[in-house]
């Protein structure tokens, strides 16, 4: 398999933790901090996982804004893209990890999307992340489901090894 590269932004620290759990799955990753990427590292990678909190009514995160504005669907060419929310599923049950999928609409023009996960288990009133009944890759939530995030973090792991190049 070639280098991941596993783009993340986090305010608080969470983002990054779930950054680094995810890393521990794989031989050959390297985690980048939006905060501090550019634009031409997304084109050394052909395998992306692109992990970002939601933060208020479902709004990207800031450093991820600033990088996404940098960046064309055609960045995203010949790419396989996995996806990772970070939100609140109590206080933001209407705007569940929306943030995420400001992401989602410049990569999957022209990326290869993997990692779909199942919404069962969730309790949401809406989210823009979830496509065809499914949330288009690994959502968590610290704040309401924090014991549930290694075993998932760790299944999605396993799930997407084998559809990356």
């Amino acid at each position: 398999m070639e280098k991941i590269g596993l783009f993340y932004g986090s305010d608080a620290g969470t983002t990054k933790d779930i950054a680094q759990k995810i890393a521990q799955h794989f031989e050959n990753i390297e985690i980048i901090d939006v905060a501090n990427a550019k634009k031409e590292q997304i084109s050394s990678f052909t395998n992306l996982i692109l992990a970002t909190p939601s933060y208020g009514s479902g709004d990207l995160q800031s450093d991820w804004e600033d990088f996404l504005e940098d960046l064309e669907e055609k960045d995203f060419e010949n790419k396989i893209v996995a996806f990772v929310g970070v939100g609140d599923q109590d206080t933001y049950g209407d705007t569940f990890c929306n943030g995420l999928y400001e992401i989602y609409k410049k990569a999957s023009k022209s990326a290869k999307v993997i990692g779909e996960t199942s919404i069962e288990g969730y309790d949401f009133e809406e989210s823009l992340c979830v496509v065809d009944g499914k949330f288009i890759g690994l959502i968590l939530d610290q704040d309401n489901q924090e014991e549930l995030s290694d075993d998932r973090i760790s299944k999605w792991c396993e799930a997407i090894k084998g559809q990356f190049a």
